[in-house]
């Protein structure tokens, strides 16, 4: 649910334009604004889950998700709708670290690799069911099915976790007021800029927002070095060479999968004249791939070294992204299209699970909620650079072939002769971004370290399907 809602919007824009009388700038907004509230509080909320407990922290989250899931279906001004999708990116944030932290906590290092392979799939297949999901409801039931669909979901979430999801041993964590204050703010100008870049490309406002932001990052990481006594975000996960750099691979995956969707739909509703759903459906390969193969590489990342998992996918997935791009001509088949999407979804199946996997490997269970907020944090810091710098290529190489200063001008519909030529060639040579973002993750995969057999799981007291029972994992 988190996931998809991050990119389920885009497909119902035009409709909620229509039905709530609003300007594109508004609409915007209804996405930035679930972003926006998901992304800065999550190193907060993996601290928090620490300190109070991972299970509690999710269920609050769930209940505000799926609430807030209800108020944006029922909404019927604009202003109302982004309000309503705040709070559901604040319910996102509670919830996102504890479902990393508790896999990391409950499963020995041996047998994680197939839960996060799991876990990874579900986040990789997410990104992708949204745009299809939204064409499905928005042309069937309307806009606000997008948002109502969540509710029974929900409902069946919370029963669901507190049936199975165990109460884990909590720890007595200080509340590091100052890093809060540091991480939150310099957290929401950074991401304010990179989502401002979209609609205001690269403005002096964009930059001195990203400036703002990154001074106060690093005050806060100057501060969480210095200051004496437990802090918001321990440094010492960084000096487990796997979890910096399976950070640095999951901020490269999202910067790539979020950016390579943007030209890659314009090409298909602008260029070969589908709609959103049909353009959506040409993402199932990649879905069904990705999803079907994650129990698979779960349990190959369990038994081989990192290295020779992540490394392939990473080069795979990069490969997929040049094939694409040379396919996306005006007159290429369906058929040449699926065959590099197809490879996209192979290949990212080598990628998610196994750096889950590896930036948990090694890390302290009494630290598990504070790295999963890092490593989620990092994940959706990649996505917004990802969105925002896509944008800003696409806009270029659209006006440089005199096609306008920026997508948002673009025409609906399929384009005429000469202008469909040089649209598809600009979404085309759009391509090569997120493929060149990915040699960032390639490199820091194949750096991996063989991981040792530290982050052995708790013993604990806990209780299941109503009974308490001493459960020994």
């Amino acid at each position: 649910m988190i996931l998809v809602d991050s990119t389920i919007v885009s497909v119902a824009n035009p409709a909620i334009m229509r039905a709530l009388d609003a300007d594109i700038e508004s609409v915007v907004w209804v996405t930035s604004a679930y972003l926006l509230a998901y992304a800065v509080p999550l190193l907060i909320a993996g601290r928090l889950g620490d300190r109070f407990g991972q299970r509690r922290l999710y269920l609050s989250g769930l209940v505000v998700f799926t609430v807030a899931s209800l108020w944006c279906g029922l909404s019927s001004t604009i202003e109302t709708l982004i309000a309503a999708r705040v709070l559901q990116g604040l319910g996102a944030a509670l919830m996102s670290p504890q479902t990393m932290a508790v896999i990391t906590r409950v499963f020995p290092p041996d047998r994680r690799g197939l839960a996060m392979g799991l876990w990874g799939a579900v986040g990789g297949v997410a990104t992708l069911v949204g745009p299809l999901a939204g064409g499905v409801l928005v042309d069937g039931l309307g806009w606000e099915w997008i948002f109502f669909v969540n509710v029974p979901i929900g409902l069946a979430g919370v029963v669901l976790a507190l049936r199975f999801v165990p109460v884990l041993p909590t720890q007595a964590h200080r509340f590091d007021v100052r890093g809060v204050v540091l991480s939150g703010v310099g957290m929401f100008f950074l991401v304010f800029g990179l989502q401002g870049a979209d609609e205001y490309p690269w403005s002096s406002d964009v930059w001195t927002s990203i400036g703002i932001g990154v001074v106060f990052l690093v005050i806060f990481v100057w501060y969480q070095a210095r200051g004496r006594g437990e802090r918001l975000v321990p440094l010492t996960l960084f000096r487990d060479r796997n979890f910096a750099l399976a950070n640095i691979g999951i901020a490269s995956i999202g910067f790539a999968i979020t950016a390579f969707m943007l030209p890659l739909m314009f090409y298909a509703q602008d260029v070969r004249g589908l709609g959103p759903t049909e353009s959506a459906l040409l993402m199932v390969p990649m879905a069904v791939l990705s999803g079907g193969l994650a129990p698979f590489v779960g349990r190959l990342v369990d038994r081989v070294h990192p290295r020779y998992v992540a490394g392939p996918g990473f080069a795979l997935l990069t490969v997929a992204f040049v094939w694409l791009s040379l396919a996306m001509t005006p007159d290429a088949s369906v058929w040449q299209l699926l065959l590099p999407i197809g490879l996209t979804g192979f290949a990212s199946a080598g990628i998610w699970s196994t750096l889950s996997t590896t930036a948990t490997r090694n890390l302290d269970l009494r630290l598990a909620g504070a790295g999963s907020g890092v490593y989620n944090a990092t994940r959706q810091l990649g996505a917004v650079l990802g969105s925002a710098a896509i944008a800003a290529v696409m806009a270029a190489s659209l006006s440089g072939r005199g096609l306008g200063n920026g997508v948002s001008q673009n025409p609906v519909g399929e384009l005429p002769g000469p202008i469909r030529e040089a649209y598809a060639a600009a979404m085309a040579h759009s391509m090569w971004l997120p493929a060149a973002a990915l040699t960032v993750g390639f490199v820091a995969s194949v750096c991996f370290a063989r991981p040792t057999s530290a982050g052995k799981p708790v013993h604990l007291g806990t209780q299941f399907s109503g009974q308490n029972v001493t459960h020994a994992i």
